[in-house]
């Protein structure tokens, strides 16, 4: 699908059912893109509410980090502002812990063609450890409080953030730097991609 135009891209993403044998809920593509995007949100999987809403970052964790970024849900769902490309698509299913995994098919077989469909991105927001793992070199990503710490020296247009999980709460607690330093730098960048 490369060099697709993207509704055909993302109609092809919303019909994908590569991992439907993998997926004990069945297939639910989750994607937000449209030309003109400014901010390209990666994360980790849909959860089971955005598997039954079909709305992405449609629970807590969409609250969480459209408060971290001081986003409206306006401009966040605004496809042609914000694009939404997780690792995984589909809601992998519940583990010991938490939810699964994202399954590995999906990155590899979608990424690369939907991130060239987007030539006026300005700001990448890598949320979670799947998405860094996969979008920075190991030396800026020990571990994903590194990789949040260390915002200054990420490539230029690049946040590496927390999951916004209710864990993220404990997590802040631990790191109060997020919120008095990384915080105010994130919604700066935002507002100028937007501006």
């Amino acid at each position: 699908m490369s060099g697709a135009p993207l509704p055909d891209l993302l109609a092809s993403i919303r019909d994908c059912n590569t991992c439907a044998a993998h997926l004990p809920h069945g297939v639910r593509p989750v994607v937000q893109a449209a030309g003109g995007a400014r901010i390209l949100i990666i994360g980790q999987a849909p959860g089971s509410k955005v598997h039954a809403s079909g709305v992405p970052w449609d629970d807590d964790s969409g609250d969480r980090l459209r408060d971290w970024l001081g986003l409206a849900r306006a401009d966040f769902y605004d496809a042609g502002k914000v694009a939404l490309m997780p690792m995984g698509f589909c809601y992998p299913g519940k583990g010991n812990g938490g939810d699964l995994p994202p399954r590995k098919e999906c990155a590899p077989q979608w990424h690369e063609p939907l991130l060239a469909a987007l030539p006026d991105l300005r700001l990448s927001l890598l949320v979670g450890q799947y998405a860094q793992k996969a979008y920075l070199p190991p030396a800026l990503r020990p571990s994903m409080t590194e990789a949040v710490r260390r915002h200054a020296e990420m490539p230029a247009g690049t946040f590496a953030l927390p999951h916004p999980a209710w864990r993220s709460r404990l997590w802040m607690a631990k790191n109060p730097w997020f919120e008095s330093d990384v915080l105010p730098m994130l919604r700066n960048a935002v507002d100028r991609a937007l501006g």
